[in-house]
């Protein structure tokens, strides 16, 4: 845990990783704080970069959004040049919400939402595939979703 936090300040952490739509006083309230120190620490946890932004988590079935991919993805070589190339052009696929440098036998590790298995079909062969120096794709259906979270195990 970073040395600069005390109890309050993880335990307000905790509160805001819970629902972040509650308001200063209701976040003091159940920490045991008074509302003004409470709003105070919560903006310095801001400042600081502890909270990084505030977002709605939405959910997917609602939105027609069922399919989840895991994609694997190597490069044809391993260098800055094609890890960097590869990285900017995920960033514009907004079917890719997640994606990670791993190691091991692949280089990222890529997760994927769409419609259907119609809809990622049509992301492989018109985005995805059409990356310069990807080597080689493997991808996972996600069939049933066990654990999601957002929330660190602070």
């Amino acid at each position: 845990m970073a040395a600069d936090l005390d109890n309050i300040d993880i335990k307000i952490l905790r509160a805001l990783q819970e629902d972040a739509s509650r308001s200063a006083a209701e976040v003091a309230e159940a920490v045991g704080l008074s509302q003004s120190p409470c709003w105070r620490r919560i903006q310095r946890l801001k400042e600081e970069g502890y909270i990084s932004r505030t977002v709605a988590i939405l959910n997917r079935d609602k939105l027609d959004l069922r399919a989840q991919f895991f994609v694997q993805v190597k490069v044809v070589q391993n260098d800055q040049p094609n890890l960097d190339g590869f990285a900017k052009a995920i960033r514009n696929f907004p079917e890719v919400i997640e994606c990670h440098v791993i190691l091991g036998a692949f280089d990222f590790l890529l997760r994927v939402v769409t419609q259907d298995l119609q809809s990622f079909q049509r992301f492989y062969f018109e985005k995805l595939s059409r990356v310069p120096g990807i080597r080689e794709v493997n991808s996972y259906a996600a069939v049933t979703e066990i654990k999601a979270t957002t929330a660190l195990p602070i």
